[in-house]
């Protein structure tokens, strides 16, 4: 199955120009060389309204099955991405986050200080990274594994999990 995705940058530098968007340019590459069509990609800034508004378009109006954000999920005034999924999504798949954490530690005692999160709109998995580029890199690669056997079960894969 070719499942398409889209990779949203929560930067208020990023967004205003003032920064390459390097952790977006490391989750594209990571999804392409994986089998992962990217439809989308944008970059907004750290304002729960913007976050919501796009999340809720590719999932309702075009009808992406992956979304990657990075950034805004520590702990600075400013970090409005969990807030922001919690407003979208229908619920959480806690495995995920938690396996991205559990292995981000083995790296750095900062990884426990990650707001990230993983939800499910309607059929769309959405998927929290930190901002940093090592961080994307790590951290999708904890779940790239997973992601094609999650994304048959949300488009409606009637086949049991065991075979």
């Amino acid at each position: 199955m070719n499942f398409r995705a889209a990779v949203l940058t929560i930067s208020d530098k990023a967004s205003r120009g003032q920064r390459e968007d390097e952790s977006g340019n490391i989750a594209v590459q990571l999804l392409e060389s994986n089998g992962f069509s990217v439809s989308f990609r944008s970059t907004v800034p750290d304002i729960a309204g913007d976050i919501e508004a796009r999340l809720i378009e590719w999932v309702d109006q075009e009808g992406v099955s992956l979304i990657i954000t990075s950034g805004g999920t520590g702990l600075s005034p400013t970090d409005m991405t969990p807030q922001a999924m919690e407003k979208v999504i229908d619920y959480q798949v806690p495995g995920m986050s938690e396996a991205m954490r559990a292995a981000s530690m083995q790296k750095t005692p900062h990884a426990m200080l990650s707001r990230a999160i993983v939800g499910v709109r309607k059929s769309s998995l959405i998927i929290n990274l930190p901002g940093s580029p090592g961080g994307v890199r790590d951290n999708l690669s904890v779940v790239l594994p997973a992601l094609p056997h999650a994304l048959e079960k949300l488009a409606g894969d009637p086949s049991d999990c065991a075979t």
